[in-house]
């Protein structure tokens, strides 16, 4: 594993300096092949229904889910993975929408530099329904309802549930602690939540 405190290999260690300009609190690179991948995790966005589920094209059942995600992976060696330390009291309010925004562009961004660097094939994943970020105010999606062009192809980016990405094993991955933001109460409740991206650069 390589951190944000020490450098990567081919020009690796630029995009993780990129991701904390661009907002993250902590940013590593690791193995592709530490990314694990879980059908049953995939499965709760359509049981029980996650109310994003079918509203856009970066979800199910718009998205090739896990099994479409492991042969992704076969093709890489490297990722970016990167999180957002929050405020407890922000995620549990309506200010979470700006958070999950930052998420989505901070993991674009690696991947538009990882691309301009030669890495053509980067892909980038972030936590969140993009219809809800971005299109909220919209009636539907563009891409889902009319086959158009997606309104924010430069922010906007898949979302890890629906390849069932273990997310809690991705900050393992990166020799990081996992907090869950759960409500005042309810257990030892952290003070910060962890929200987290993905780019696989290649």
């Amino acid at each position: 594993m390589t951190t944000d405190a020490a450098p990567a290999s081919g020009g690796l260690e630029e995009l993780v300096s990129l991701a904390r300009s661009l907002g993250a609190t902590r940013a590593a690179v690791i193995p592709a092949d530490a990314v694990t991948v879980e059908d049953d995790l995939a499965g709760l966005c359509r049981e029980p229904r996650c109310p994003s589920y079918g509203v856009s094209a970066s979800c199910p059942p718009h998205v090739s889910g896990p099994s479409g995600f492991r042969q992704l992976l076969e093709g890489f060696r490297h990722a970016v993975v990167f999180k957002i330390e929050v405020p407890r009291e922000i995620l549990l309010s309506s200010e979470r929408r700006e958070v999950f925004r930052l998420l989505h562009e901070v993991a674009a961004g690696i991947e538009a530099e990882a691309k301009k660097r030669g890495h053509s094939r980067s892909r980038a994943f972030a936590g969140g329904s993009c219809k809800g970020l971005f299109c909220a105010e919209e009636a539907g999606c563009r891409v889902v309802d009319e086959g158009g062009p997606c309104r924010n192809p430069d922010r906007a980016r898949p979302s890890m549930s629906g390849f069932g990405i273990n997310v809690s094993r991705l900050m393992a991955a990166a020799g990081w602690p996992m907090n869950r933001t759960v409500p005042a109460g309810e257990g030892d409740a952290p003070e910060t939540g962890t929200v987290s991206g993905l780019v696989l650069v290649g």
